[in-house]
């Protein structure tokens, strides 16, 4: 089941997409997943006449994994970690589909990377990956916004990762009964026609329940966290040379099993300074 948040009339709505419409439905998005299938559906909308809204609005917890497909380790030059490398990303740096990435006024070497994100269902803590499944809500796509000169100034990298807009997830949540395999999905990341990212998830160094058991060790996973699983090769960092994001440059990450998530860059406008 795809479950998803979205503004239609000026209300906004968690709704279940079917084919080229959307059902409302009751409760937030979370409580829609848990219920699935038997989810009592009221009336419906086509789908290209709403707007999708980013599926979790602020997640408890943005949780990202660095340096995790062998073929992006490969392009960086890093040797592979022998323990997962996480970082955070701040919860205000998500936006839904088709909103603007903003370029930063203070960086000029502003990058994508397609990542599928696994959204926690309930609360939880040491989490056997042998019983991940029990926790996960369902799975999205997250684009990685990343400000490479910021993440490079500093040991740890949340800033290069979190300035506003920088999550773009979405379209929406798809439940583990329709996606049962995470890892063997198709990946690909197009910026404008040009296919810059194609891999599939069965690459992943650290899996997705290898890495739910590893967060839920060190702490409580809550409703709503994201965990976004990492990047395979094909940055723009690491072409030769660089080619980084632009204003009116348009990034699509698509995942086999779940959808296309698809945001336009914007020069950061004027209006973002709040003093």
């Amino acid at each position: 089941m795809r479950v998803a948040r979205f503004r239609a009339g000026g209300s906004i709505h968690t709704g279940i997409v079917l084919g080229d419409e959307i059902a409302e439905a009751q409760g937030d998005v979370l409580a829609v997943a848990a219920a699935a299938p038997a989810v009592e559906m009221g009336p419906s909308h086509a789908l290209d006449t709403v707007e999708l809204l980013a599926p979790i609005e602020r997640p408890p917890k943005f949780l990202a994994i660095g340096l995790n497909y062998a073929d992006h380790m490969a392009e960086s030059g890093a040797e592979v970690p022998a323990f997962p490398v996480f970082f955070n990303k701040q919860s205000t740096c998500v936006i839904g589909p088709g909103e603007a990435i903003h370029r930063p006024r203070v960086s000029d070497q502003l990058d994508y990377e397609g990542e599928l994100g696994v959204v926690i269902a309930r609360r939880c803590r040491h989490v056997p990956a042998a019983r991940a499944t029990e926790v996960i809500a369902g799975y999205t796509i997250v684009n990685d916004v990343t400000a490479r000169d910021w993440q490079f100034k500093a040991p740890t990298w949340t800033l290069g990762k979190s300035f506003d807009t920088h999550g773009p997830t979405g379209p929406w949540i798809v439940t583990p009964e329709d996606l049962t395999d995470p890892h063997s999905l198709r990946l690909r990341t197009w910026v404008n026609d040009e296919l810059r990212q194609d891999a599939s998830t069965k690459q992943m160094i650290f899996d997705c329940f290898e890495q739910i058991e590893t967060l839920s060790t060190a702490f409580t996973l809550e409703p709503g966290d994201v965990i976004s699983t990492g990047t395979p090769a094909g940055v723009g960092v690491f072409r030769q040379p660089p080619v980084f994001l632009r204003a009116g440059d348009v990034v699509r990450v698509e995942i086999e099993g779940i959808g296309t998530l698809e945001n336009p860059v914007v020069e950061e406008p004027a209006d973002t300074a709040a003093i």
